[in-house]
């Protein structure tokens, strides 16, 4: 069979993982109100060769309220607090809005062309809620600091410029492809062939270090965090599903064409003078001091890079849980038991989760048939990985086992991680280009 080039990736609308986080429902605008409110831009820095930008609207651009040309009129937020637009307008006189990439709880992102730089870019649109302007502020500090220290550009997103508009922070992105989430859903969660996988950890960990290297802690490093830098990707035979009868082409399964990939989502990342006392973290990627209350730091980043490694070569989330006592027992059935003295120093609203304060309060704790049937069913952790790695095994199993030890002291570090055999061994591996 032949290998298969494909130029687009088809990124859009694709559906979150239902039990992480079920997206929200897109609705049609409302029928437009009344002009009440000019289109206004508070503040705007241009990020790269351009300086600053300052932008004006000439009284000429309005008639009654309404802009002959740039800006829609007025309309009111949806009831979450979502921008509310239609493809085709502009996002100012600059933007014009191409489609809708995605969406989440901070707000949703739009594709869009830039008329300026002649560039098509990725703006991400805040809700026009307190709490999610201050934190895309955060956001924005970080990726400046990120962005004087990364001047290729190759570890994280590069920022292009943002601004106020109607009360909802935008800030603009270059544009990349999907998610390593949105591929793997597009491909039915068939697992990446182990050199990929090694050549991505690759890169997660070398961006990791970078960040820890300026005191920064990214928080929540999860597969759909990460984008490859190509939307191109290509069709090549799957043998596990070539003596199956199929209707749906899953005789094939994608792979990226390139395998450059960068960090996305600063919103949630801390520096290390902070307060690192409250919950961080996506459920299925959190670390286990996090869920005890012992404080965090550095290393529970590595603990959800593990989690990543090993979704990316299973092709399914390690932990798939939401409650804190079946997350626990998860983590025992695949790791081992917790060591006592994290056990001994929980924080009192973890204490419930033990019984006589020392041994998990599993299975008399489960809560249905269902959570003791899905922590059961879980394998240890080199089972796992030998039911789906052919190569590599055993370099990636301690490699793992080093990114999921319980006690964060004894954690890989990022560059520690990144001197492990599973990388430096000459594997006579195929090449992925960058």
């Amino acid at each position: 069979m032949e290998t298969q080039r494909i130029i687009e990736f088809p990124h859009n609308n694709m559906d979150k993982r239902p039990r992480k986080r079920p997206r929200l429902t897109w609705d049609m605008p409302p029928p437009l109100p009344p002009p009440k409110v000019l289109p206004t831009i508070h503040c705007s820095q241009e990020f790269g060769n351009a300086g600053i930008s300052n932008f004006s609207y000439p009284n000429n651009m309005f008639h009654r309220g309404i802009p002959h040309n740039g800006s829609p009129p007025w309309r009111p937020d949806d009831k979450d607090s979502h921008y509310v637009f239609a493809v085709g307008e502009s996002l100012t006189p600059r933007y014009k809005i191409l489609n809708k990439m995605g969406e989440g709880t901070f707000g949703q992102v739009l594709e869009c062309f830039d008329n300026e730089r002649q560039e098509v870019v990725a703006i991400k649109i805040v809700r026009s809620i307190h709490k999610y302007r201050e934190a895309a502020m955060i956001e924005i500090d970080v990726l400046r600091r990120l962005a004087r220290h990364d001047m290729s550009g190759a570890r994280c997103v590069q920022i292009r410029n943002w601004f106020d508009y109607r009360n909802h922070i935008c800030i603009v992105f270059e544009r990349l492809g999907p998610s390593l989430y949105d591929f793997l859903h597009k491909n039915s969660y068939r697992s990446f062939p182990i050199d990929l996988v090694r050549e991505l950890g690759r890169q997660i960990l070398e961006s990791v270090a970078f960040m820890h290297d300026l005191r920064l802690i990214h928080t929540d490093l999860k597969p759909e965090n990460i984008l490859l830098v190509s939307s191109e990707y290509i069709q090549v035979p799957d043998y596990k599903f070539l003596s199956r009868s199929t209707k749906d082409g899953s005789y094939f399964k994608n792979l990226p064409k390139s395998s450059a990939i960068k960090l996305i989502d600063f919103g949630s990342t801390t520096f290390e003078h902070q307060d690192h006392s409250y919950v961080v973290s996506t459920r299925h990627y959190r670390a286990p001091e996090v869920i005890l209350g012992l404080g965090w730091n550095y290393p529970c980043d590595l603990w959800s890079v593990g989690c990543i490694l090993v979704e990316l070569c299973s092709g399914e989330a390690l932990f798939q849980t939401h409650e804190n006592l079946e997350h626990l027992a998860m983590m025992e059935r695949v790791l081992g038991p917790l060591p006592q003295h994290m056990v001994l120093r929980a924080d009192c609203r973890a204490e419930k989760y033990f019984q006589r304060g020392t041994r998990l309060d599993w299975p008399d704790g489960a809560t249905s048939r269902e959570s003791l049937k899905a922590v059961g069913k879980l394998p240890r952790l080199p089972n796992l990985i030998m039911q789906h790695v052919d190569h590599s095994a055993g370099d990636l199993i301690d490699l793992l086992q080093g990114l999921l030890r319980y006690d964060p002291v004894d954690r890989l570090k990022a560059r520690e991680a990144l001197r492990h055999p599973f990388f430096t061994r000459d594997h006579r591996r195929f090449s992925y280009p960058l």
